[in-house]
């Protein structure tokens, strides 16, 4: 199978080192044509990354995205979900037909509210069996030097989310595979708002004590969300029978892509919601933040978005809604914080 890498930042340079150690030659769309000269004169990405080296020899690079798309039978989608729409409304409808595609993106695309593969149902008919989901909890920082990881690969055919797992399966990374395509997705949505929370907390120079009482909660609240969006294996500590391939326990809320995401995203330095959070709580602006992070905090566009459909489900989620005023309504940090505090168990 020829695997394509769609996006250039520091995730999409950790998928592509992972392909590349386990020798799968790739083909790599990379926006900025100078940094496809400098990673073909210095073999690393000159922006993310840099550490990591690359074989030329397994690299097919092209800032074209038809070329990519058309060279590869499955595309791992690893840009930021601001810029999917830009970057894909001007394909053809039929650009994505027989092709498989794997999300990488932990975000809701803004201009449309809508999960990837909704989006691409709309935008190209695109067949939900060829649609996958990769997700962490990983940072790309720890994959460039190799630090065992965890990656939770999703579809709606086990046996084909296995092959495709298996590509990126190596001695630093441990794959596993569910078919909880949409649960995966909204859990990774949710935890970098919460993340942005727990930054906002620091930043506030709230303790210890009180920061795993709010992130507790925000588990509890990313719960209540799931359920009213019909995810149903979030029961901790019941597992159906084992993985008949594996041998793993089924996966709950307690496994890594839920839960395991949700701590580390909130508790590393290494999460950019985390640090955007906690330049906010510092009482930084949003403009200024963005700023001074250069990176996407996909929590920013995501607080919006959960807090617009969550107007439509009417979950409890009195933490992820203040997020969202202090991001977008300018409630002051302070008082926003003080107005969760009661609702903290």
């Amino acid at each position: 199978m020829r695997l394509g890498v769609i996006g250039s930042g520091s995730w999409a340079t950790a998928l592509a080192k992972i392909l590349t150690d386990n020798r799968i030659p790739i083909n790599w769309w990379i926006r900025n044509e100078d940094h496809i000269r400098h990673l073909l004169a210095r073999r690393h990405n000159p922006q993310y990354l840099p550490s990591v080296h690359f074989d030329l020899d397994l690299l097919a690079l092209s800032s074209r995205i038809d070329e990519v798309i058309a060279a590869s039978d499955c595309l791992i989608m690893a840009v930021p979900s601001a810029y999917v729409d830009s970057l894909l409304k001007t394909l053809d409808r039929g650009a994505l037909k027989g092709k498989r595609l794997v999300s990488a993106i932990k975000g809701i695309l803004p201009e449309h509210n809508q999960l990837l593969n909704d989006y691409l149902s709309a935008r190209f008919g695109f067949d939900p069996m060829d649609y996958f989901t990769v997700m962490g909890p990983c940072h790309a920082e720890e994959v460039a030097v190799e630090k065992l990881s965890y990656l939770t690969f999703s579809g709606m055919d086990a046996t084909r989310t296995r092959e495709i797992a298996s590509y990126f399966t190596t001695e630093y990374i441990n794959t596993v595979v569910n078919n909880d395509i949409n649960g995966v997705q909204f859990a990774a949505i949710l935890k970098n708002i919460y993340a942005l929370g727990a930054g906002i907390a620091h930043g506030l120079e709230y303790g210890d004590n009180f920061l795993s009482v709010l992130i507790a909660n925000c588990a509890d609240e990313m719960a209540g969300f799931l359920r009213k969006v019909g995810i149903r294996n979030i029961e901790v500590g019941i597992h159906t029978a084992a993985d008949p391939v594996s041998n793993k326990k089924s996966g709950n809320y307690a496994a890594s892509v839920y839960l395991g995401d949700l701590l580390v995203t909130c508790y590393s330095l290494y999460s950019r919601n985390r640090t955007f959070g906690n330049m906010i709580g510092k009482g930084y602006s949003v403009r200024a933040a963005q700023l001074e992070l250069n990176m996407v905090a996909e929590g920013y566009n995501a607080s919006k978005c959960i807090y617009l459909i969550n107007k439509e489900l009417g979950a409890e989620m009195p933490i992820a809604e203040t997020v969202y005023r202090i991001l977008w309504e300018n409630v002051k940090v302070q008082e926003g914080f003080k107005q969760i505090e009661p609702f903290l168990v």
